[in-house]
């Protein structure tokens, strides 16, 4: 009880000081006010909102039960999720965070999944999208396409790693679906698309609703969650904008300084760090930005930015995840280790790779790809559909290595 209460004074004295501050610096909270709004309506309100309509619409006619069962072979042993987490990781990694978070409260609302199911997934299909990594980051504010495929090496390379480790999170008989089964990985399941089609007729009957009736409730709640997303947005532009004017951003520029050397970082990258605490496009373009720092230090800042998502993303999952029962501390202790390990798999891999790369994103310094909007859609689409090809092809080698394995077994044992 001490500490809720302590919990709650600190949140009505920080709101108290954000609205004495907003007060203090009317201008600056309006112009924050109107480009975080430019940001939700321009960037993210078409590169999540058609997602949150699909997903929708797919769970209802049961595609994801048919994309679970086969993926099975392979979620499950890896990553201790049932398949239909493979659907949630390809919408996470096409479109960005905070997709995967309204996916895996969706399979907990159907039962797909388990609380800490939900919670592993949550935690590592959580991710910056291709089409932000490379235009906004790589090409945008770097100047350099080349630098597209390291971040993304070391970006979904580490998500991945924070997904095996995760799958030791919880405990180790849990219930993950409707009939019982288990993804502790001790049994593989089989590729068949025999079952898959059964699981999407009955998730199909079981649904029971029409057409019309899906694409009315999935615009309207996906129409509501983009409401909450955009609040959350033009909120923390808002905060971190008045953070800035009253100076209190310029202190902890100077307490992270102090900090950096000790880690044998350059002290100029205080402030993309700050800034990516808050705000992850702000903290992406400063990185970019300090004079003299090596490009290497520079794109670990960028990687450790693009991974931790920032205190805005972190609002955004938390205010979805408390529409279930998953828990928003797993997710903050992944975020965490992903930035790390991101950052961390960076600086490895820079000199092996950087110099032999392909340059696959050849595209001139002035061609306005800042920010994916509208016309990145198609494009996050095809990302998705490619995703899940992968997926189900990387499943489909899975359950033949298995029934290999399993069959020169049952010879040897004769």
């Amino acid at each position: 009880m001490n500490l809720k209460r302590w919990s709650t004074l600190f949140l009505l004295a920080a709101a108290l000081t954000m609205a004495l501050l907003m007060l203090a610096f009317p201008r600056a909270s309006w112009d924050a006010g109107i480009r975080g709004l430019a940001i939700w309506w321009d960037v993210l309100f078409p590169s999540l909102f058609p997602f949150f309509v699909i997903s929708e619409v797919m769970l209802g006619f049961g595609i994801v039960h048919f994309l679970g069962k086969l993926l099975d072979p392979l979620m499950k042993p890896l990553f201790r999720i049932p398949g239909s987490g493979g659907f949630v990781a390809a919408m996470g990694f096409a479109s960005g965070y905070p997709v995967s978070a309204k996916l895996a409260t969706k399979l907990r609302e159907q039962r797909l999944v388990s609380r800490e199911e939900g919670e592993r997934l949550v935690a590592f299909t959580t991710s910056s999208d291709p089409i932000f990594l490379i235009g906004a980051v790589s090409v945008g504010f770097f100047g350099n396409p080349k630098l597209a495929g390291i971040l993304a090496i070391a970006h979904y390379g580490s998500a991945l790693l924070v997904g095996v480790l995760m799958r030791f999170y919880g405990s180790k008989e849990e219930a993950s679906s409707k009939d019982g089964s288990s993804s502790t990985g001790r049994s593989v399941p089989k590729f068949s698309f025999r079952t898959a089609l059964k699981a999407m007729h009955e998730a199909r009957m079981q649904d029971g609703r029409s057409l019309g009736e899906l694409l009315k409730q999935a615009v309207s709640s996906s129409l509501q969650l983009m409401t909450v997303v955009g609040g959350l947005v033009v909120f923390f532009s808002v905060v971190l904008e008045v953070l800035t004017a009253s100076h209190v951003m310029s202190v902890l520029y100077s307490g992270v300084r102090l900090l950096l050397p000790a880690i044998s970082l350059p002290s100029e990258l205080a402030e993309p760090l700050v800034g990516g605490l808050f705000e992850v496009t702000l903290g992406a373009k400063a990185a970019a930005a300090p004079a003299g720092v090596p490009l290497m230090f520079k794109a670990a800042a960028a990687a450790f930015i693009l991974s931790w998502g920032g205190l805005s993303v972190h609002a955004q999952v938390a205010s979805i995840l408390n529409g279930a029962d998953l828990r928003y501390f797993p997710f903050l202790i992944a975020r965490l280790v992903h930035a790390l390990l991101s950052a961390i798999l960076l600086l490895m891999i820079w000199n092996p790779l950087m110099g032999h790369l392909p340059v696959l994103f050849q595209l001139p310094p002035e061609t306005d790809v800042l920010l994916p909007g509208w016309e990145g859609v198609p494009k996050m689409i095809l990302l998705m559909i490619v995703f899940v090809a992968f997926l189900v092809i990387v499943s489909l080698l899975a359950g033949i290595i298995h029934w290999i394995a399993s069959a020169l077994g049952k010879q040897a044992a004769k």
